[in-house]
């Protein structure tokens, strides 16, 4: 997996619980990408990759020996709505999971991250929007994000609403090394 692009962002923590939901990415919002152009997300860019029925990880910082949870055994729930891409995960009882419980009880978490090949976009000078893309994997991030924008939250698994509507904030896109 080194043909993908990857975007992250800052995250809010409440802990309740041994789930962590938010928002891996949101739409319409400008981010300067290295200088190089204006990045935003079109609505709709995950839906094709949501309906194809892969395989979507949830991991620690981008490190596939540290799986939190994934789309194909339903331990990773992701939807589109009109804000960008919601995720809704369960935290397994590994020294990963474990780590980010603790973590994000005290609000120490740096992050939401998520991996992509780009399918469709438009370029106009300098600005590019993605109108749908590959969704390879979201990551929580423990240290520094790329971007600002998403929310995540901790709550109990017995919490009745698998997304909730989280304050708004703007997305800060910056392109990651491969």
């Amino acid at each position: 997996m080194t043909d993908f692009e990857r975007r992250g962002m800052p995250v809010e923590i409440r802990a309740k619980g041994r789930r962590l939901e938010g928002y891996a990415a949101t739409f319409g919002t400008p981010a300067d990408i290295g200088g190089r152009f204006t990045e935003t997300i079109a609505a709709g860019a995950f839906s094709g990759a949501l309906r194809s029925n892969g395989d979507v990880l949830a991991l620690v910082d981008h490190d596939p020996s540290r799986v939190l949870a994934r789309t194909r055994s339903r331990t990773l729930r992701l939807a589109e709505d009109s804000r960008g891409l919601a995720f809704d995960l369960d935290l397994p009882d590994t020294q990963a999971g474990k780590d980010v419980l603790a973590l994000a009880e005290r609000g120490d978490l740096g992050g939401m991250s998520f991996a992509f090949t780009p399918l469709d976009e438009k370029m106009d000078g300098n600005r590019r929007e993605l109108r749908a893309v590959q969704l390879h994997e979201i990551s929580v991030v423990l240290a520094w994000p790329a971007y600002g924008g998403t929310v995540i939250n901790l709550r109990s698994l017995s919490s009745s609403s698998p997304f909730r509507a989280y304050s708004e904030r703007a997305l800060r896109l910056l392109e990651l090394s491969k």
